[in-house]
């Protein structure tokens, strides 16, 4: 896996095309669910979709790329689905739930722009942003409840089974930013907790939609679950080392947070040279400088905590792929798999 290199492949064009069109079909079941939120939920929530602006004046805004919509639609294709739009509730759903988390963690996080615009906490604060998020939740669960599914209860159970490890994995996350002595085990494990645990659930709600079997359900959910991790590994790369005009965050801006990614947790446990200056300078609260930050970036990347990342990437990309029949791992998902997994730098 080459994250170094841009350029544009087949599967890059059909991924582009796949998210394009996964986002004109769902947006308006998202739209539609949203539609059923009380003011000033509903204003808040289309402000964050970027549907409209702050004072509710339609506008063309970023927006997120449908990534999860868009495996939960291939997957159902892959297992058989005659009509697509069977799966739309479940895709619009884990899109729901994808949300809520953002909007959640920017409160944690206490990060202020979210696709480039002021975070909606920022502007409508803490307290209505947390319900905000709440309602997106209870939309998802009401949306799979009311699909046209062989089994809805089954996908209900699904999402909200996955809700909980989301829960737990953020927990972690959380844990770990006070913590100097994580591992990269630990790291992995949480990440399939608040990663890969929606994308593995937007894998099997997909093949639920088709009305696969259990083993076929399972054999997508590790799927996804595998995927997920292999994207979170590449964000925390790109965390470090991407362009801040493709990331939308300024050059080091992980480093700049002392928050514990996967390169720094590698580096520190390789025990390189820089290894305890690497520590010593996640342990100080002092402000970090442009400066500062530009060396954390040469240790972690000297001590391997850059290559240790692309490595595990690899790895579960992999195993993601191999978590499925050959034949049903259409060129769809190949192509959504490598566009989550060579995003460039």
């Amino acid at each position: 896996m080459d994250t170094m290199a841009p350029r544009q492949t087949d599967s890059d064009r059909r991924a582009a095309e796949l998210l394009a069109h996964t986002q004109h079909t769902c947006d308006p079941v998202l739209r539609e669910a949203v539609g059923w939120l009380p003011e000033p939920l509903h204003a808040m929530i289309g402000y964050h979709f970027g549907w409209w602006d702050r004072d509710g004046r339609p506008g063309a805004f970023r927006a997120g790329k449908s990534l999860r919509a868009a495996l939960t639609l291939c997957s159902a294709q892959a297992c058989g689905a005659q009509d697509a739009a069977a799966a739309l509730p479940g895709a619009a759903a884990v899109e729901l739930i994808h949300n809520f988390t953002l909007i959640h963690d920017d409160i944690m996080d206490g990060d202020d722009t979210r696709r480039g615009r002021t975070a909606l906490w920022r502007i409508w604060g803490a307290t209505d942003a947390l319900l905000a998020g709440d309602a997106l939740h209870a939309l998802a669960v009401r949306l799979l409840a009311r699909a046209p599914s062989p089994d809805p209860t089954a996908m209900v159970a699904e999402l909200s089974d996955t809700v909980i490890e989301l829960c737990r994995g953020q927990q972690h996350d959380c844990a770990f930013e006070h913590r100097t002595d994580v591992t990269v085990g630990e790291y992995l494990g949480m990440v399939a907790g608040k990663t890969g645990a929606l994308l593995g659930s937007a894998c099997a709600i997909g093949a639920m939609s088709a009305g696969a079997d259990e083993r076929t359900v399972a054999g997508f959910h590790a799927f996804g679950r595998d995927l997920g991790v292999a994207f979170q590994l590449v964000d925390d790369v790109l965390g470090i080392w991407g362009d801040p005009e493709v990331t939308g965050k300024p050059a080091g801006n992980d480093l700049a947070r002392r928050k514990r990614s996967l390169p720094v947790i590698a580096a520190i446990e390789a025990g390189g040279p820089d290894a305890a200056e690497l520590t010593r300078c996640y342990d100080s609260d002092e402000p970090l400088d442009s400066g500062a930050v530009a060396r954390l970036t040469t240790m972690v990347e000297n001590g391997g905590g850059r290559s240790a990342a692309v490595a595990q990437a690899e790895h579960y990309l992999a195993q993601a792929i191999n978590a499925i029949p050959a034949e049903q791992v259409s060129d769809d998902l190949r192509a959504l798999a490598h566009v989550a997994t060579h995003r460039d730098l």
